[in-house]
């Protein structure tokens, strides 16, 4: 026994190959998924079709639809020869073609398929787009699912089945992730028919449009600028090579280390400043010093840029189990709880201390805060914030008390440990809060410096009490 899959074509009887209309003519019987379709009026008189639309009227899910389908035609194709007819070509976008052949191979049940022309050819002969410049071909119904859709914004999308204004809308939510709203897109109504239609707008606008159906497709061109990580990764690679920068070429991952750590406080400084534009250049300034890291340890074959997003994808899914697993947690403390758990189970197989993971070129501040936390985690901590203030007390005094500058400087270090340990115990960040008491205080001085000019007043010539009352009358205007 068999089943024989033939594609109906994008259009109507003429989009027909000869194969598949020969194979129709002499069939008794044809299965077809949907007879919504303009070939399903062409096709040989006398046949006795049989379709699936109830099944999509009925089910719950697409899911429960295609199940339903592939189980009715396996039950017949056990015992007798039979036709399945699908638009298009059997192997583009058809999800009961794919679950069919998988499941009637394993059934020993022989499959044959019989191709017809898809919905790409006519769609990109309707936007006059050549397929090998480059081209991403999706289901819109699978593609509304994500959060970031897996799109490449340098090369253009045909996106599928775009069947409702419903699915355009969730479809736009999605696309608006990767695009602006005004990016201009191509709807395209019965490509390869006689009432195909194209409608250029921009995207924000792709669910008011009123010809969308079952045979709406969406063409998204590429941004106008290249915009995609591989595209960056391509620009790195092509300043490390022969033909690049001279100064590129000639970086080291250690001479490179300063830059990195530079880059990394401007983006904070931007976070600081809650400069959305800075932000955006300053976190680009990161991603390369990020993509030159991994170009250089792909140059030496130590890893390469798939190695590192595979790594960390597969550790945020792994150190997620509440998201892609049936783990339950109560709240963000037991998401925290959970994640250190597993973490030191992930490492167990090493010999650990429990200070282990802090970054040595941390701030100072930060890394003194991340290490007291983690001694905390495992109990070293005072019973209450009453015995940190006592320690504050005690190491103000010994600062005080201290001999000569060896001493005082340790006894200040000390003193600053003991300040951190505070900070933590209030919930705060110690970094941030030195970064934000530092600029306000460069903030008020240089309006003191302004004030000063502003009347004439040559501050190293002011005395402390002069200075201060400019200083209070800066500080009194709330600056």
């Amino acid at each position: 026994m068999s089943i024989t899959i033939v594609g109906l074509g994008p259009g109507n009887g003429r989009t027909l190959t000869l194969e598949a209309w020969q194979l129709l003519s002499a069939a008794e019987t044809v299965y077809l998924r949907t007879a919504r379709h303009p070939a399903v009026a062409d096709l040989p008189a006398g046949v006795n079709l049989i379709t699936f639309d109830e099944v999509y009227d009925t089910a719950v899910s697409f899911e429960a639809v295609y199940t339903q389908i592939v189980d009715t035609l396996l039950a017949h194709g056990r015992d007798q020869d039979i036709l399945y007819a699908v638009p298009g070509h059997p192997f583009v976008g058809e999800s009961t073609v794919t679950r069919l052949a998988a499941a009637a191979a394993e059934q020993g049940i022989i499959t044959r398929i019989v191709p017809g022309l898809s919905f790409v050819e006519p769609s990109l002969t309707a936007v006059q787009v050549d397929a090998l410049d480059g081209l991403q071909i999706f289901d819109a119904i699978e593609l509304a699912h994500f959060h970031y859709p897996p799109l490449n914004p340098d090369v253009p999308v045909l996106l599928g089945q775009v069947y409702s204004r419903m699915l355009a809308s969730e479809l736009k939510m999605v696309l608006t992730v990767v695009y602006p709203p005004q990016h201009p897109v191509h709807l395209i109504h019965a490509a390869g028919t006689a009432g195909e239609q194209v409608e250029s707008i921009p995207l924000y606008a792709i669910d008011h449009s009123p010809h969308i159906d079952h045979l709406s497709s969406l063409y998204v061109p590429a941004l106008p600028v290249a915009s995609s990580l591989m595209s960056l990764a391509e620009t790195v690679a092509h300043l490390r090579s022969p033909e690049g920068c001279p100064w590129d070429q000639e970086q080291t991952p250690q001479s490179m280390r300063t830059g990195f750590l530079e880059e990394a406080c401007e983006v904070l400084d931007a976070l600081d400043a809650d400069d959305v534009g800075g932000l955006c250049e300053e976190l680009g300034d990161l991603l390369y010093h990020v993509l030159m890291q991994v170009q250089m340890a792909a140059e030496v074959e130590d890893f390469a840029l798939t190695d590192v997003i595979a790594g960390i994808e597969t550790k945020l899914k792994r150190r997620h189990p509440h998201v892609w697993g049936d783990w339950e947690v109560a709240d963000s403390d037991h998401v925290v709880r959970n994640w250190e758990m597993l973490k030191k189970q992930e490492k167990a197989e090493k010999p650990a201390s429990a200070l282990d993971g802090v970054p040595v070129s941390l701030p100072a501040l930060a890394r003194s805060q991340k290490i007291q936390h983690k001694a905390a985690q495992v109990g070293f901590d005072w019973p209450d914030i009453s015995g940190v203030y006592a320690k504050l007390e005690e190491e103000l005094a010994e600062l005080k008390a201290a001999a000569d500058a060896d001493q005082r400087a340790e006894e200040l270090g000390d003193l600053l440990f003991v300040i951190v340990n505070l900070a933590r115990w209030l919930a705060v960040d110690a970094e941030s809060c030195l970064r934000e008491a530092t600029g306000k205080f460069s903030c008020r001085f240089q309006l003191t410096e302004q004030l000063a000019r502003q009347r004439g007043l040559h501050m190293p010539d002011m005395s402390l009490a002069e200075l201060d009352r400019l200083w209070e009358e800066v500080k009194g205007g709330n600056q």
